[in-house]
């Protein structure tokens, strides 16, 4: 009797325990499936974000667009960078800018984001790039000090397209104040108010 009592309890514990073992497996399934989806439905957002790729240095190519004058010794351009490539790709953000001599050594130069004197900076959003399809920034800058210590004499102009470790190079014959240059985010198309 004893030994049936105690075979009887350890064989109820050791159903308890399948049975306890039995639910953990099952939920563990279910965790473990459930995460599978989820990481399954995040690969495919990230596969069809991934497979548009950010716009290359090597696959754009960099120009002035319109020139703009203005009073208050202010000056600006617009600066293109078209898809060259044979891909579709993404630039999203502001371009980096830099001043170069003429034997193109970096000249002391700050870069500001945001509003310039001529264009409202426009929210910062991801442009699709078809190839021969540009994205266009304003850039600004004041020439007041022209020849003074103040001023930067620049002969080239680097534009980093954003998301990039190297540049483009266009020719800027430009005195600068403080080398100080001021640029809007990149957009299809920026409209001009001064």
């Amino acid at each position: 009797m004893t030994h049936q009592n105690q075979t009887h309890t350890t064989g109820t514990d050791g159903v308890r325990r399948s049975g306890r073992r039995l639910v953990r497996a099952a939920l563990a399934v279910t965790t473990v499936a459930g995460l599978g989806i989820a990481g399954a439905g995040v690969a495919r957002a990230g596969g069809a974000a991934a497979s548009t790729p950010t716009c290359s240095v090597s696959g754009l190519s960099a120009s002035f667009g319109e020139s703009l004058g203005g009073g208050m010794n202010h000056q600006g351009v617009v600066v293109k960078l078209k898809n060259t490539s044979a891909h579709t790709c993404l630039l999203r953000g502001y371009p980096g800018l830099g001043l170069e001599n003429a034997a193109h050594r970096t000249l002391p130069s700050t870069t500001h984001w945001g509003d310039t004197w001529y264009a409202k900076s426009p929210a910062k959003t991801t442009l699709t790039l078809r190839k021969g399809q540009s994205a266009e920034a304003v850039i600004a800058w004041t020439h007041a000090n022209t020849g003074t210590s103040d001023a930067v004499h620049a002969a080239y102009l680097q534009v980093t397209p954003p998301a990039a470790t190297s540049h483009k190079t266009l020719k800027f014959p430009e005195w600068v104040d403080h080398g100080d240059l001021h640029v809007t985010a990149l957009a299809y198309r920026i409209s001009i108010t001064h």
